[in-house]
């Protein structure tokens, strides 16, 4: 019987390690757990700060583009042909940068609903809906600035026919 006993303390002294081996195996689980879902918040808070200033960014070149555009339609008026082409290329380039700023703010979007999809916590489907309205404004301002730049270009193009119906030997 005695044998036995020690026996049972023996297994009982195993169980006991086992138990506490997956306790700690659980604390650094969690531990990591923990850690990989603040890195998680954090990636999701900075892709929605990046989706936000695209989108400010997208706003700018709409804008700069709006200007390039009145340059070139001013310019083309006056018969300045070489400010013409210059408001015009600049106007191109704003709208360039528009649509990049609006793939920045689509691909900040895409990972911050993505972190959203994985710990579908408040803070993150908040996070995840700010950066698709950012993305939302970028793409309207990416839109608006390639139609100054197609006017800009417009007007240079009229510019350069004007001159030349001008200039024709009659």
């Amino acid at each position: 019987m005695t044998e036995e006993i020690q026996n049972i303390y023996f297994k009982l002294g195993l169980l006991e390690t086992e138990i506490g081996d997956l306790r700690q195996g659980y604390v650094t689980i969690n531990r990591h757990y923990s850690t990989a879902l603040n890195s998680l918040k954090e990636l999701t808070a900075h892709a929605t700060e990046a989706a936000k200033r695209s989108a400010v960014g997208a706003l700018k070149a709409a804008e700069a583009a709006k200007y390039a555009a009145t340059a070139a339609t001013e310019a083309a008026a006056l018969d300045v042909l070489k400010a013409a082409d210059a408001a015009a290329e600049a106007a191109e380039n704003a709208a360039h940068s528009a649509v990049e700023a609006a793939a920045a703010a689509a691909a900040a979007s895409a990972a911050t609903a993505a972190a959203a999809a994985e710990h579908a916590e408040e803070s993150s489907l908040i996070a995840s809906a700010q950066a698709a309205e950012a993305t939302r404004v970028a793409a309207e301002a990416a839109t608006e600035a390639v139609r100054m730049s197609n006017l800009a270009s417009e007007a240079a193009r009229s510019a350069h026919i004007n001159n030349k119906k001008n200039n024709a030997p009659t």
